[in-house]
């Protein structure tokens, strides 16, 4: 198992119960072959630059350590999402 980090932005519109929901699949599929070890929700933040002509985002930050079947399902699932703007899973070094 690798060690991983694991940012997601999601719309400010997006609902706090549909944003929950999603995290909580998200965070079934990193624990059916891993384990996180944190998860920081950091709120609404300005963006650095306009993605789809918003502003601001909700911040989520997860540490996990997983396979990289674990990693290839949470892109796949994070792509397909209306709710995520944009996610980046690295691999932390050892």
């Amino acid at each position: 198992m690798r060690k991983y980090e694991a940012i997601f932005i999601f719309y400010p519109t997006t609902e706090e119960e549909k944003r929950v929901q999603l995290m909580d699949r998200l965070k079934g599929i990193i624990e059916a072959d891993g384990s996180i070890s944190n998860v920081d929700e950091w709120g609404i933040r300005k963006l650095a630059y306009l993605i789809d002509d918003i502003g601001e985002g909700y911040y989520v930050l997860v540490n996990f350590e997983g396979t990289p079947e674990v990693v290839k399902e949470l892109d796949r699932i994070a792509k397909i999402s209306d709710s995520i703007m944009r996610h980046m899973i690295i691999r932390e070094e050892e």
